[in-house]
């Protein structure tokens, strides 16, 4: 460990850093849900539809790798999701052999509404912040998805 003054103890930022994470997400989705009313779409789904929304039609397999979720979990899940509307599937382009799932355009207005919700809930949050608060988190964002593409290439490799 780096024991100069200007150097994080990293190992303690990486605790504090992972508990926060769980619990800031999930206030965050909850509040943002009651602010206009959304149904409660669980975390997995969520995230679920957001890699749809990036990637357009993908089959349950590699939706599974991206995510990292057993190929039972994205089963049961694409199954909840298509009978609440929020995925169609089809057959696969050039395979007539497998499946391909997308949104549907009741789960990107979902996506949107939620977005909407949840940038307003945090910029009323964060206006409540002091000036240098406000400053902190603005710099910490590039740098949180710097630290999401590592772990992201840890995952994958």
């Amino acid at each position: 460990m780096d024991e100069r003054p200007d150097r994080p103890d990293l190992p303690q930022v990486a605790r504090r850093l992972s508990a926060e994470i769980g619990p800031f997400r999930r206030t965050l989705l909850v509040t943002a849900r009651r602010s206009v009313a959304l149904p409660d779409i669980p975390d997995a789904q969520i995230e679920v539809l957001r890699r749809l929304d990036d990637a357009g039609w993908s089959s349950p397999t590699a939706l599974g790798r991206a995510l990292g979720l057993a190929r039972s979990t994205v089963s049961n899940l694409v199954a909840a999701m298509e009978r609440d509307g929020l995925v169609d599937r089809r057959l696969a382009q050039g395979d007539g052999r497998s499946t391909e799932v997308g949104l549907t355009d009741l789960a990107r207005r979902r996506l949107a509404d939620y977005d909407e919700s949840a940038e307003r809930v945090l910029v009323d949050a964060m206006a409540s912040l002091s000036a240098d608060d406000q400053r902190a988190l603005a710099a910490a964002v590039p740098a949180l998805g710097r630290l999401r593409a590592r772990l992201d290439e840890h995952s994958a490799g």
